[in-house]
């Protein structure tokens, strides 16, 4: 293969006109002939950049309504053709093929087209690009001598080396990549719709890039690696930063995941979400991130040691010595005060930090996938904008209870099944899990064995340490479980500690037992009307 190879001829056929405009005015400036099709030719001869139309270098006219313009030999003969191959060069002037050494082509918008409401099979049909494909691949396969660009953010690139003489071969390549994966991408959209469309049948095409060898997986013996989303922009693991640290493992992305989409709950306020093994053994607000830090790791101090945190501010110098003293895996947060970040630093080699911009943009991704063996699941993202929040029983929920009622409900989302939570207000206004049960097969002993027990704990070592008494606390905090309760017992176990307020979906066949099991023992229970399983 060549290296850097000089432009003298462009063919310009664009669906997306972004830029299009300062690039091919850049590359005429440079004294490359400018080749074009159709509404491209228009606007570049609008704006004076020389220009000559794809016909004149064809002899043969657009015909068709344009589905045939560029399905020539004079196209892809110029495009494909291998400069220093001698028979090749022959044929080319002998049919009076000149080279066309850059190809810049986007396609028909079919994404764009397909997602309107009501469209029909035939529009989709129009918006199925034939020739772009084709140019793009002939000039990605014959890269050793092309350049092909699909993407308008690289057109300022390209124009510089361009300018500079040529375009190296690295380049090339790398275009070339992602000429191919514009191509794929492009038929797998059509290829979804249409067997969705005519046989009825739905596809999964998924594409993720940038993958990186992990040490290993899940165990040591098990290899991994790490993709990232193409399109996806929101804070997430596939975004953030890493600041310091060493290398992230399989565990640590996927408990940084649980830590990050759990913060996302509290990003209205100073937070905190400690994450061990995925579930949040500390959930916290405060009236400042440091405040919220201490009151999220005293939610199971034990639990909280070698954690993955996720935090909603930026982390200023006295959040960060919050966790000097404290064995964490991974800090991620919006962003680091300069002076926080060293002090972190030079407090560990190890603390893998990661940077995520603001935690309050929108979610963006819609679904979410598992992979079982021999096949995949797709779900709704876990998003619920608006739930029923209703008291069910004779006891009123008061209205004081209600943002500790939500908090509770929003750690239990995050909390693997089966999920029972206990939540304090430990400060006017602010809020932290005290006892948490996940992941067992009954919720009675998640509610019994774990996260009373864990609460009771915790308010005994507080106390012994000199803190607060909270032991008669019981009867304040807010339960909050992931699911109904299928069963009395649950409630029978919840009056024995003392608890009086009660949130969970309902929706058991069982709801009126239940119900009548919190009159009876004057405990005020919310329905939200929406389950939050989390396997």
């Amino acid at each position: 293969m060549s290296d850097a190879i000089k432009i003298t001829r462009a063919l310009v056929s664009v669906s997306d006109k972004a830029g299009i405009v300062d690039f091919a005015r850049a590359l005429a400036e440079c004294g490359v002939e400018i080749v074009s099709t159709g509404g491209t030719s228009r606007l570049l001869s609008e704006n004076k950049v020389p220009v000559r139309t794809v016909d004149s270098l064809t002899g043969f006219p657009e015909i068709m309504d344009g589905r045939v313009k560029t399905l020539h030999p004079k196209v892809h003969g110029g495009i494909l053709g291998v400069r220093d191959n001698p028979s090749h060069l022959e044929q080319m002037q002998k049919n009076g093929i000149v080279p066309i050494d850059l190809v810049v082509v986007n396609l028909y918008p079919f994404r764009v087209t397909i997602e309107k409401p009501g469209v029909t099979a035939e529009e989709a049909i129009e918006n199925i690009d034939i020739g772009g494909p084709a140019m793009i691949r002939s000039a990605a396969k014959n890269h050793a001598y092309v350049t092909v660009v699909v993407d308008p953010a690289d057109y300022a690139a390209v124009a510089q080396t361009v300018k500079n003489g040529g375009v190296p071969l690295d380049m090339r390549k790398s275009l070339a990549v992602k000429a191919f994966g514009h191509t794929a991408e492009y038929d797998g959209a059509i290829n979804v719709f249409f067997s969705r469309r005519y046989l009825n049948e739905e596809v999964l095409r998924l594409c993720f890039r940038s993958g990186v060898e992990l040490r290993y997986g899940e165990n040591p013996h098990q290899s991994a690696m790490f993709f990232k989303s193409k399109e996806c922009t929101e804070p997430c693991m596939g975004t953030a930063e890493q600041l310091h640290g060493k290398e992230l493992s399989y565990n640590n992305i996927v408990d940084g995941d649980a830590a990050i989409e759990a913060a996302k709950e509290l990003a209205s306020a100073p937070g905190a979400a400690v994450i061990k093994h995925t579930n949040p053994c500390g959930f916290a607000t405060g009236k400042s991130l440091a405040e919220a830090l201490e009151a999220a790791w005293s939610g199971d101090p034990v639990s909280a040691y070698g954690s993955v945190i996720a935090v909603t501010r930026p982390v200023d110098l006295n959040a960060a010595q919050v966790l000097g003293r404290r064995f964490v895996e991974i800090l991620i947060a919006p962003d680091f005060v300069p002076d926080a970040l060293q002090y972190l630093k030079d407090k560990s080699s190890q603390l893998r930090i990661l940077k995520t911009g603001d935690l309050n943009r929108k979610k963006e991704e819609r679904f979410v996938y598992k992979h079982v063996v021999g096949a995949m699941l797709r779900q709704d993202r876990d998003v619920v904008e608006c739930e029923k929040w209703e008291t069910v029983t004779t006891a009123q929920f008061p209205e004081n209870k209600a943002p500790l009622a939500r908090f509770a409900w929003a750690a239990a989302k995050h909390t693997k099944s089966n999920a029972i939570v206990l939540a304090q207000e430990y400060a006017p206004g602010n809020f932290r899990v005290v006892g948490m049960g996940a992941g067992q097969p009954n919720r009675v002993d998640s509610l019994r064995k774990l996260s009373i027990t864990k609460a009771r704990e915790n308010f005994t070592a507080e106390k012994k340490a000199g803190g607060p008494d909270f032991s008669e606390e019981f009867s304040e905090l807010v339960l909050a479980s992931d699911a109904f309760f299928p069963f009395a017992d649950n409630i029978e176990e919840a009056h024995k500690a003392g608890i009086r307020y009660i949130v969970e979906p309902g929706g058991s066949k069982r709801d009126a037992e239940v119900i009548d099991a919190c009159n009876k023992y004057g405990i005020a229970m919310v329905f939200t009307g929406t389950r939050h399983f989390r396997h």
